[in-house]
């Protein structure tokens, strides 16, 4: 049967990334074959970008090769050029995403050019992704608050929403990248999507840094989201807020999802056994 809401673990590519640090590759496919036990039906397994920038996904590769797949899972890997993609693809993954930002500063300070030129830059992968049946997800970052332009008009964020899903991404994942969010934050952007973007268009991807993640979680499936980005055990790191908490733990999404009478299929006591995985990386 399939669920009511749908978690997209998160927590060993943007988890691990974001918590800095090198993980062993080994380590790596223990975590993803624990989660893959759980039943998740999408993991962001790893991330095909150049090693000198992010040197902790530069066994890409190697964890694919490694990971034990179970049917009906897809394995996401982040890929912000074709080079990534192909890479992606030889290793056999199977989605890729890509990431823009809703705010000019972010998209300068994060990827070197302008929120149009990330555009061109990922251009090439959906072309390819499309070519070769491959989905493609993306995450728009920054959609409630930027630390260099401060808060991010709705109007502003629901445009590069559009301009994502026009571009071929049948999948948005919200950003609230430093946690800033609050219920009303997130409902004035919230109702100037769903104007005209169908809520199964849409995930959440939430961050814990001032504890407001579960009301936003909440809100979210009271206006009709049902999938959302969380991170086992809360791996992961609010770079801009040293020492907050960052990436929504997928268990307290459980929760949230389970308190308003929802299914979400995931076995619990396997997912207790990948956050003890988990845990465990963070004191390495």
């Amino acid at each position: 049967m399939i669920p009511d809401v749908a978690l997209f673990e998160v927590g060993p590519r943007d988890g691990l990334q974001s918590r800095g640090g090198m993980v062993s590759t080994e380590s790596k496919i223990d975590l993803i074959d624990g989660l893959s036990r759980s039943g998740f039906r999408r993991i962001e397994a790893t991330s095909f970008v150049s090693p000198r920038w992010v040197p902790q996904m530069a066994d890409a590769a190697e964890v694919m090769a490694g990971i034990e797949r179970c049917p009906g899972l897809r394995y996401a890997a982040l890929t912000p050029n074709l080079t990534g993609f192909e890479r992606a693809l030889a290793a056999g993954c199977d989605e890729v995403a890509v990431f823009a930002s809703a705010s000019e500063g972010f998209s300068r300070a994060n990827l070197n050019c302008s929120i149009e030129e990330s555009f061109a830059r990922f251009a090439p992968v959906l072309a390819a992704a499309k070519d070769a049946d491959v989905p493609v997800r993306s995450y728009l970052s920054m959609v409630i608050a930027c630390p260099f332009d401060g808060p991010t008009d709705p109007a502003v964020a629901a445009h590069w929403a559009h301009r994502l899903i026009e571009a071929g991404c049948y999948e948005v994942s919200l950003g609230d990248t430093i946690g800033a969010g609050t219920p009303d934050t997130l409902d004035a952007l919230l109702r100037t999507l769903l104007v005209d973007i169908a809520p199964d268009r849409l995930a959440g991807h939430f961050h814990d840094t001032t504890g407001h993640a579960a009301e936003l979680v909440a809100l979210s499936l009271e206006r009709g989201l049902r999938c959302f980005d969380a991170s086992v055990a809360g791996l992961g790191g609010c770079p801009y807020a040293p020492g907050a908490p960052g990436n929504v733990d997928t268990r307290r999404v459980l929760e949230v999802v389970e308190a308003h009478g929802l299914s979400h299929g995931i076995d619990l006591d396997a997912l207790a056994r990948a956050e003890t995985i988990a845990r465990g990386l963070t004191r390495d």
